[in-house]
């Protein structure tokens, strides 16, 4: 009796590979504010600092660099949460104004991936502002543009 194939060809590289593949996505283009709420003494609070550290890499900002990351620190035993505020636009398509994910229970890569669902999936698209001309493009065009005019 032999058992059959089924999965990938090759192996998978590993958590640390997924959350790289993941954060390539993210796009903050769609949202105003970025608010990550926690208790630092709970238990399961190290993925939330994590997903913050990541929200903080120079790639990720650059998608949005008017978006504001705000950090509330609490000692309440309240569970950690990642709230997302949306612009107009993301509100209109998502029909919600913020979108919260309780991140206590979660891990890194989790919380990559419903970032990457819910929100990277509402930023606006980018406009096609068209091929940028060379000023030796520009003039190649002007210049066949005009008649060879013979001299006299």
């Amino acid at each position: 009796m032999s058992i059959y194939y089924s999965g990938a060809l090759k192996r998978s590289q590993g958590i640390v590979s997924a959350i790289g593949k993941e954060l390539k996505r993210v796009n903050l283009k769609g949202v105003n504010r970025v608010t990550i709420t926690f208790d630092p003494f709970a238990e399961n609070v190290k993925s939330t600092r994590e997903f913050l550290f990541l929200l903080s890499t120079p790639r990720v900002v650059q998608t949005n660099p008017k978006c504001v990351v705000k950090t509330d620190i609490v000692c309440n035993r309240q569970p950690a949460e990642v709230k997302f505020s949306l612009i107009e636009s993301a509100q209109e398509k998502l029909k919600v104004k913020d979108v919260r994910l309780l991140s206590s229970n979660l891990n890194t890569l989790e919380i990559l991936q419903l970032c990457n669902r819910h929100i990277s999936t509402a930023a606006p698209e980018e406009e096609d502002t068209g091929k940028v001309l060379t000023k030796a493009e520009k003039q190649k065009i002007a210049g066949a543009g005009k008649k060879i005019q013979k001299k006299k």
